[in-house]
């Protein structure tokens, strides 16, 4: 199948992470795909060389408007610009068929997305006026889209040698716990710094360039860490390294979509931030998810402190209450992944 993919990049490359992470694998099963970005120049680090069968172009006001592919995706709600929605509308003419349009949206384990997920939205206005889009809802469920996994990740992480891993890195594989911080600007950061120093035990804390440093360098304005705790500054990763990080590591701090998911896949302990709305939306979801993972009080209560909602976990320590939802990821891994569903919705809209 041919894929057209639309990305606009709103948050430190969250949404082209997972944009990525979906051309790749559709190319890995023998796809053609164009990703639109209208920032691809993080990609350049994210995933140097490129990807065969992957066609990154620059989305922007002068953008192109070739002849859509099979199937095409907007990522988290953003509209393909107005002449290549003409075109969708030219090609369905032609065809006599619209290309299957997807409306990729945000992960959640709340339960309204068993309900809208796969349901159409005809389009009213525009140029595309009387075509119809599908909703694609990733989820935890077997009523929703799945998660992105690579066919090939299990292979993976099995030959993975951590070892070697942290010896390029210049760090040793043993003798302390290693911690990877990937944040916004966490509530809880400042205690667990504090408590982290006070020991018993020695951490070092693995931190992300951009939001995460700027986080933890507000907590400790002179960049020293001292008492139990040492701090190492990581270069930008590309995605394959990032899974290594995860990997690696002895608990992770995640934020946002693509390295949530990326930490579930791991199978170490994680602690996610949830991406912060005005109207404390994301309170209801991040409690979705704790009772989707059948956490235990302890780590719900790590979670709200780290998130802001709710004081009362900052004086526990993540690494004693660790929880791994071995049995949900067991589940997941079971059902099809979020590639394999969107190829088998967009073939059933073609066949109509």
């Amino acid at each position: 199948m041919r894929w057209d993919i639309f990305c606009t990049v709103i948050d430190n490359h969250g949404d082209l992470g997972v944009c990525w992470r979906l051309s790749a694998e559709l190319a890995a099963r023998g796809d053609a795909v164009r990703l639109w970005v209208d920032a691809p120049e993080a990609l350049a680090w994210m995933a140097p060389g490129g990807r065969e069968g992957v066609q990154v172009l620059h989305w922007g006001p002068q953008a192109p408007a070739p002849e859509p592919g099979d199937a095409v995706i907007e990522a988290f709600g953003c509209d393909p610009h107005p002449a290549f929605q003409a075109a969708i509308a030219q090609a369905a003419r032609t065809r006599g068929r619209q290309p299957a349009w997807i409306n990729l949206e945000y992960l959640s384990a709340e339960a309204y997305v068993e309900r809208v997920h796969g349901l159409p939205s005809p389009i009213l206005s525009g140029p595309a006026t009387g075509l119809t889009k599908r909703f694609c809802y990733p989820g935890f469920t077997e009523r929703t889209g799945g998660l992105i996994l690579e066919s090939d990740f299990a292979a993976r992480r099995a030959a993975f040698d951590r070892a070697a891993w942290l010896s390029a890195l210049g760090l040793p594989a043993g003798g302390e716990r290693l911690a990877s911080l990937f944040c916004y600007e966490p509530a809880g950061l400042a205690p667990l710094i504090a408590r982290w120093q006070a020991g018993p035990q020695r951490t070092r804390l693995l931190v992300t360039p951009g939001r995460a440093r700027a986080a933890l360098e507000a907590v400790l304005p002179q960049g020293a860490a001292g008492g139990a705790l040492a701090i190492t500054h990581l270069p930008h990763l590309t995605q394959t390294d990032y899974d290594h990080l995860l990997w690696a590591c002895d608990l992770n701090f995640v934020r946002g979509e693509d390295s949530w998911v990326r930490a579930l896949w791991s199978g170490r302990p994680f602690v996610w931030q949830i991406y912060p709305q005005d109207d404390q939306a994301h309170h209801a979801k991040l409690e979705a998810f704790l009772a989707w993972q059948q956490a235990p009080e302890g780590w719900r209560a790590v979670h709200r402190a780290w998130n802001g909602i709710d004081p009362a976990g900052v004086d526990l320590d993540p690494f004693t209450e660790a929880h791994i939802p071995r049995h949900a990821v067991a589940g997941l891994q079971a059902r099809p992944d979020l590639v394999t569903h969107l190829r088998e919705m967009a073939k059933a809209i073609i066949v109509g």
